[in-house]
């Protein structure tokens, strides 16, 4: 569910990225609590519909208000802050650095997203390329924050150093816990003086650089989030030096490959067929048009059904299919064991029997 939040501030990270701060009234800060590593959605709405994207939220959590504080205060956050980077002809991007101004207002949904770190005891990694480094960063402050057993190890990569991200906000986290992070810096298009030489972290370079770094096989999460290409390379890479698939956490921030061409539909889905859905409590059963995603029927009929990027990135869409069968072009989202339990995303998953049914609520 969306709520108008109001936009407290706009500030630029890098020539080509901005931070959006939304205030968050005291009667919403409950439900806008949120885990180290989860994302929103945000909706402009524009002449003729809609835009939608997923962002991660950058900071920290917030520790919980003091019981019976000044004016009972809900736990929860009194402002959300996410990091924007322009993309190529994106709507929202370009509207975010050129357009949006502190006062105005967007819709929010509350937080989301599994690629979590909660904080307990152990040393962590990270690998991450660009702007995937947004949710590791509240990732990272949380649990050294909160947690004095815990140690982390950021490996990143950027084009160059005018391009990075968050570059004071991470130099702020190594001086405050020299002991307990390790910070190493890659540059692909540009020379430093100091960290690695300049090049694409790619799963060869990986492969010999993070038994150097740090010893392996005591990580306990690693997590990897950024563009496709590099969180493949980093997931290669430590599928060679032998890390459990349990420990791997990930999230795609941009894909570069073009989506899957449609496959023609065949059998029962040549008419359509029927999805049925279970949504805040409500079910429903509609005709599903030849080709249509169980998204796409769904929103026809329920304009509440959550998606967001309907790439297949953002998981937002994410429902358990609880009878018949569907083919999903393409998954980023979903870990394995989801996707063993039953899960899909409904941007991408198309009816394959006659009857489909999902659950949003499960």
């Amino acid at each position: 569910m969306f709520h108008p939040l109001r936009v407290a501030e706009v500030r630029p990270l890098t020539d080509d990225s901005v931070t959006i701060s939304f205030e968050v009234p005291e009667e919403l800060r409950a439900a806008y609590r949120y885990a180290p590593g989860q994302h929103i959605a945000i909706r402009r709405r524009v002449a003729g519909g809609e835009v939608r994207r997923t962002y991660s939220l950058c900071d920290p959590v917030p520790g919980e208000p003091a019981a019976g504080g000044p004016g009972g205060s809900t736990a929860g956050p009194r402002r959300l802050r996410v990091g924007v980077r322009l993309v190529e002809d994106g709507e929202f991007s370009t509207y975010a650095l050129k357009e949006l101004l502190t006062g105005d207002v967007l819709d929010v949904m509350p937080p989301a997203g599994r690629f979590v770190l909660e904080p307990r005891p152990g040393r962590f990694a990270a690998v991450v390329g660009g702007s995937g480094i947004t949710p590791v960063l509240s990732q990272i402050g949380t649990v050294l924050a909160r947690e004095p057993k815990a140690a982390f190890c950021l490996i990143r990569s950027d084009r160059t150093a005018a391009s990075t991200m968050f570059l004071e906000e991470v130099a702020d986290l190594k001086d405050r816990w020299p002991d307990r992070f390790q910070l190493v810096s890659a540059l692909s298009r540009e020379e430093q003086q100091a960290g690695l030489p300049s090049g694409r972290l790619d799963a060869d370079r990986l492969t010999a650089l993070l038994p150097a770094l740090l010893p392996v096989p005591a990580v306990d999460g690693w997590y990897l989030c950024g563009p496709l290409g590099l969180v493949s390379a980093a997931e290669h890479a430590l599928r060679i030096l032998g890390v459990p698939r349990s420990r791997v956490h990930q999230e795609i921030f941009h894909v570069d490959e073009p989506p899957p061409v449609p496959v023609p539909a065949a059998g029962p889905r040549a008419d359509g067929g029927t999805v049925r859905a279970t949504l805040g409590g409500r079910a429903g059963s509609w005709s599903a048009a030849a080709g249509e995603s169980v998204l796409e029927t769904v929103l026809r009929n329920r304009s509440d059904a959550p998606y967001a990027c309907k790439g297949g990135v953002c998981g937002t869409c994410r429902t358990k299919l609880v009878a018949g069968e569907v083919r999903m072009d393409r998954n980023f989202a979903l870990e394995p064991e989801e996707t063993g339990a039953g899960y899909v995303l409904a941007c991408q998953s198309h009816p394959v029997t006659e009857v489909v049914e999902v659950d949003f609520d499960a």
